[in-house]
């Protein structure tokens, strides 16, 4: 069990990273750099930043440079898949995290060994204020031993160094395996020096060094970039030498705060406290063997880790790092509900909490922290329909194979792809069983289900054709839908041939109300292929088609029947929904435009990676290692509107693959498999000529894509074109969102308004200054405006920027004023040993000062004040009892809890502090009341 010293504690987390943040900086002409994002933008190597040194990877390949040579910083890392991989290890000991944040700082080409390991020392020994006063005999070192079969030499030099401030007793050497750090098989390298913390009780960890014995941890790396690897194996000195150095901030602070585990610093305890509220399990008490303190630990690394990679623009998803995010939420999810035994989606409440622990640091946090808990809740309440059913099979999986024995990979593979299980997840179920499970069997399963769905890949249908149905269809001897008619659009008369509900059953008649799919003789509906959604539309005037989708040749019209019964063997007229067909039609020609200027302005190593066209905007993603610029986003958006004002004609033809293979400048998306003969749409040609000399250069100058779309005739039919938004998909992949059409015109006159307004805004000052600020940032963040325009207006906002925050802090310190002299009056004004009062306008912190207030002049006297926010429809409560009263009964974290139930919220806390909050600020005079009354009756 986990024991704290909290008489100990001196510094908070933030303290201490600041504190070495300013060491550098004040001290040692550091410049801060913000932590990079931990979804990293551009480095296809990287599933998640894992190291500080991530961001200045071009530095020390010598691809870039930078106009300071000394950085520092706390980055935001996450480990969680790839090479380093902790999160299984999550929530079994006490120092696993996915997400933890590491202190670093850097020299390129600057000092060396000396000043890295004096400035490390200094920092972690020397006394107050200028360093953090550890144990020196705590304290150990290892350094690179040497390699004789690679010519290295011992790094005598950092020893020797090391002998000026340590016992030489307390230096050790290690081979290549600890101490000598590699970027990778070939790029700069060097030797590295730890140093390490000893927890032993005794001060008996010598032998502990580098075992992986957690009673000795590595504190920090100083890693010496001197060398360079070559392709050929080969060692050869860089002409700059580069410091990087890594210091874990979770061990550090539990080192400060005198804890036995990482989880008992102040990083994770509100985490904790608001798991408690929400579950009502015992508090955390910090055992290995408790199921429930297992849960907290999992549940609050990998709300933390989740908060911070969805904030930085990761996603949960199937592939990439969007599946290691998935697989890390469904592993809490399941905690929460199967350990904790709590129902419903609540982990995404945990966010606020999250951001008011880790906000300061990286204010990013802060920006949008309910958009980031909306996306957890959403995976929550996916996960939550099928997890009951999931556990269910698995114990009955777990029961059949008994004691010590192996689930099957059939049952793994069903509770992945059934219930949405992770491997993972299944895998640590089954630990807990003492089981083992089949992953070798899960895999050749999960290949054969990833060639079978290939050709469906992202697509959400309600019904879908099985190989059986299939089968069946053509027993009946019913061919495949005649869909010649999808590019013209006009009303065709067809024969239901089929119908199938949602179970995938053919039945005779489609009744009203009941979902289900037609299948006709013939179709002028477009079945969703190439990224293009399906046509909406109906079936005489008693189907409403929702969606189209083929399989084998048939098209589905999967909607539902809205007026009289349809038979199979009914007569009818299939009609396009215009409205449905236009805008998308005008999307997807306006996808190929944009696809062709990207590769002006990216390069013409742009290449294609999917898209999606529907009649409300245009998605499309593309090889790009790089953010765009609002530079190139602009001259994007300029190529494609120019096109669009040319009135340039769209041309299509069926022709064989080779023949169009053949055609200069012809783009195709890659790794998608085409069909012979396959259909070309050129934009800015005619085809006759182009196949009349499909070898010219200048067919360079036109959009040229194999692609079995509906397109305008003519390009001016679009519009308008506007790119609403630029971000990362994936490492290396970018994605775009644009709009065409009036939604295009109606961004445009939005973003226009949007300048002139932050252009207005130097103007203001005061409270006037701070609203529109804010106003404009929102409108900014939530208005649909071209992401050009969207940059400019934060370019136009950065100068007023500093005034803003300088009137906020003057705001702070007014209302902070304000309530300090309120507490005075009510300290003056009240007596007895309880005292219960509310504060208006009064968050936390400033409730805690108005505490401090009033208990200065009522050392004895239990205080509870309640902060009231009409606005924002919260109640903050704060108590404090002293030690007499909480031996007479009245005991805080009991005490918040009845005002808090009557305002609709809950708390709690230990018997001397504790704090609560509410969302019904009109109950407080109840409240106040019930909270008097309860102190009378608790104190005989």
């Amino acid at each position: 069990m986990s024991r704290t010293n909290t008489a100990r504690k001196t510094r908070t987390a933030s303290q201490v990273r600041q504190e070495f943040i300013d060491f550098f900086v004040a001290r040692h002409g550091h410049r801060f750099v913000p932590s990079s994002p931990v979804a990293p933008h551009g480095d296809p190597t990287l599933l998640f930043t894992n190291a500080g040194m991530n961001q200045f990877k071009d530095v020390f390949l010598d691809q870039g440079t930078r106009d300071y040579s000394r950085a520092v910083n706390s980055q935001k890392c996450i480990r969680a898949g790839g090479k380093h991989n902790d999160l299984e290890d999550v929530g079994r000991d006490h120092y696993h995290h996915t997400f933890f944040e590491m202190l670093g700082n850097w020299s390129f080409g600057d000092y060396f060994k000396a000043e890295a390991i004096e400035w490390a020392w200094d920092l972690l020994t020397s006394p107050a204020p200028g360093g953090w006063g550890l144990d020196k005999n705590r304290l150990f070192v290892t350094v690179f031993a040497g390699n004789e079969a690679e010519g290295l030499e011992p790094d005598t030099e950092s020893e020797d160094y090391w002998k000026r401030h340590i016992d030489p007793a307390r230096i050790s050497r290690w081979g290549k395996k600890d101490n000598f750090w590699e970027m990778g098989d070939t790029g700069p390298c060097g030797p590295c020096s730890e140093i390490h913390y000893d927890f032993t009780a005794d001060k008996s960890g010598s032998g502990l060094v580098n075992k992986g014995d957690p009673r000795v941890v590595e504190l920090w790396n100083l890693v010496f970039i001197q060398f360079s690897r070559g392709r050929d194996g080969g060692l050869s000195p860089l002409p700059a030498k580069h410091v990087d150095t890594g210091l874990g901030l979770e061990r550090l602070v539990r080192v400060l705060q005198h804890t036995d585990s990482n989880y008992d610093i102040d990083l994770f305890t509100p985490i904790f406290k608001a798991i408690e509220t929400h579950t009502g399990a015992h508090p955390y008490r910090g055992a290995l063997d408790d199921p429930a303190d297992i849960a907290y630990r999992v549940i609050a690394d990998h709300i933390r880790c989740l908060t911070v990679a969805i904030t930085d623009g990761a996603w949960p998803g199937n592939v990439g790092r969007g599946f290691v995010l998935r697989r890390i939420l469904r592993r809490a999810v399941r905690h929460a509900h199967q350990t904790l035994e709590t129902r419903g989606a609540w982990l995404h409440e945990l966010v606020p909490t999250v951001v008011a622990t880790l906000g300061d640091a990286f204010p990013e946090l802060t920006e949008n922290p309910g958009k980031v808990a909306t996306v957890i809740r959403d995976e929550e309440e996916s996960f939550l329909r099928t997890l009951d059913r999931g556990i269910a099979l698995f114990e009955n999986a777990a029961d059949a194979v008994g004691a010590n024995g192996q689930i099957p990979a059939a049952d793994a593979f069903k509770l992945h792809d059934t219930y949405g299980f992770p491997i993972d997840l299944t895998r640590v179920m089954a630990r807990e069983r003492g089981l083992t499970v089949d992953e070798a069997g899960f895999d050749t399963l999960m290949e054969a289900a990833r060639q079978q769905s290939r050709r469906t890949l992202d697509l959400d249908v309600a019904i879908t054709l099985p190989p059986e149905a299939i089968a069946r269809l053509k027993t009946l001897g019913i061919e495949p839908t005649d869909d010649t008619a999808r590019f013209d659009a006009q009303p065709v008369a067809a024969i239901v041939k089929a119908i199938m509900n949602s179970g995938s059953d053919f039945v005779d008649t489609a009744e009203p109300g009941a979902p289900v799919a037609l299948i006709l003789d013939r179709t002028n509906h477009y079945a969703a292929a190439g990224g293009q959604v399906g046509d909406r539309g109906s079936v005489s005037a008693d189907f409403d088609v929702q969606d189209t989708q083929a399989f084998a040749g048939y098209v589905l019209h999967i909607g539902q029947v809205t007026g009289h019964a349809l038979a199979v063997g009914t007569a009818v007229t299939v009609t396009v929904d215009r409205q449905h067909r236009e805008p998308t039609r005008a999307n997807h020609t306006a996808t190929h435009l944009l696809n062709f200027a990207l590769r002006q302005v990216i390069g013409p190593e742009q290449d294609q990676r999917g898209s999606l066209v529907a009649p409300d905007r245009l998605r499309f993603d593309f090889v790009c290692p790089h953010a765009m610029s609002l530079q190139q986003i602009e001259e994007t958006e300029r190529l494609v509107n120019g096109r669009i004002e040319e009135a340039l004609p769209v041309d299509t033809r069926v022709v064989p693959l080779e023949t169009a293979r053949g055609i200069t400048g012809v783009r195709a998306i890659f790794g998608e498999k085409y069909p012979d003969p396959v259909r070309v749409v050129v934009i800015g040609a005619a085809m006759d000529d182009v196949l009349a000399d499909p070898g010219s250069p200048r067919w360079q100058e036109c959009s040229i894509e194999l692609c079995g779309g509906t397109h305008l005739a003519d390009t001016s039919a679009a519009d308008h074109c506007v790119i609403v938004h630029e971000q990362a998909l994936a490492a290396g992949v970018r994605r775009i969102t644009a709009v065409t059409g009036p939604a295009a015109l109606a961004a445009v006159n939005a973003g226009e308004g949007l300048l002139e307004r932050a252009g207005r805004a130097a103007g203001l000052s005061g409270n006037d200054l701070v609203g529109e600020f804010d106003a404009i940032n929102e409108l900014a963040r939530e208005s649909t405006i071209g992401a050009a325009v969207r940059g400019r207006v934060t370019a136009l906002l950065e100068p007023v920027g500093d005034r803003v925050r300088a009137l906020r802090k003057e705001h702070r310190a007014e209302k902070r004023s304000g309530v300090v002299d309120e507490a005075r009056r009510i300290a003056e004004s009240s007596s007895g040993p309880v005292i219960v009062d509310t504060l208006p306008d009064a968050d936390r912190d400033n409730l805690l000062s108005a505490m401090d207030a009033i208990r200065a002049a009522h050392t004895e006297a239990a205080v509870m004040l309640l902060g009231v926010d009409d606005d924002a429809g919260r109640v903050t409560i704060v108590a404090r009892v002293p030690k007499a009263l909480i031996a007479r009964g009245l005991k805080a974290g009991d005490w918040v809890r009845e005002p808090a139930r009557i305002c609709g919220g809950s708390g709690g806390g230990r018997p001397d502090m504790a704090q609560a909050g509410g969302k019904q600020p009109d109950k407080v005079p109840d409240a106040v009341v019930a909270a008097r009354t309860f102190a009378e009756n608790a104190l005989p």
